[in-house]
């Protein structure tokens, strides 16, 4: 079998992260169903993650994606011989701004899969049940799976997460403003509470990511964009409807 080989796509935007353990979508979860927490051998079990990029993060991970599919194309006559464009490979949001998912199933047969490394902007490991928020700024680890069936692409498989910029939880509230109580009127109180500002010693991981400031951010914000140089492949890239 052909090495698979991982990739990193830098500063992205995490979207609806579910990382902390696997999930499966359970059509009779509410009116349209949703994704369940479950057993990592349940049918349909998997991490997952989406993340927006801007379009020339989208076209420097489409060109890695074509060469993948074309390489291992060469090898399998019956496959079509091109990946799909752009607009059949990843979703556009109402920013323009394109959207791919990397998921990473919990169970391979019988073989029960390792969560999804997820570390720090220092590349130190963030804890087991530790829940990335919707956007968060990221740098993801992929590897490129071709595949022909009964479509033909190329899926993400989900291999590890680096926080850059953590966004904070947007608790939903299900009622509107109105006139009374209000906590920025509420007088100041003061806890007879110490606080506690000994750091925990941090465990060590190998060098998936490189070291990066940490920063924490209260909302979100564009993708940073950085130069691409894309190949020849670049040129299938292809317009949007």
């Amino acid at each position: 079998m052909a090495k698979v080989e991982s990739h990193i796509i830098r500063k992205v935007i995490a979207r609806y992260p579910r990382l902390n353990q696997t999930y499966r979508f359970d059509q009779s979860a509410g009116e349209r169903g949703k994704s369940v927490p479950c057993d990592p051998t349940a049918d349909g079990a998997k991490y997952e993650l989406q993340f927006v990029m801007n379009a020339p993060q989208a076209k420097d991970l489409y060109a890695i994606m074509a060469t993948a599919y074309k390489t291992r194309a060469a090898s399998e006559k019956s496959w079509p011989q091109k990946l799909g464009k752009a607009s059949e490979v990843f979703k556009k949001d109402e920013d323009g701004n394109y959207i791919a998912k990397a998921v990473l199933k919990g169970a391979y047969g019988a073989d029960t899969t390792k969560p999804p490394v997820q570390v720090d902007a220092k590349n130190k490991p963030l804890s087991a049940d530790f829940e990335l928020t919707t956007g968060s700024t990221v740098n993801v680890q992929v590897s490129c799976v071709p595949y022909s069936m009964r479509d033909h692409g190329v899926s993400l498989r989900l291999r590890a997460v680096q926080v850059i910029e953590l966004a904070s939880r947007e608790d939903y509230s299900p009622f509107g403003s109105e006139e009374g109580f209000s906590v920025e009127e509420a007088p100041t109180m003061i806890s007879g509470f110490e606080i506690d500002e000994t750091p925990a010693a941090p465990a060590v991981v190998d060098d998936a990511f490189e070291d990066e400031a940490p920063k924490v951010r209260a909302t979100k914000k564009p993708p940073v964009v950085e130069e691409a140089k894309l190949d020849s492949l670049v040129s299938e890239w292809g317009e949007l409807d």
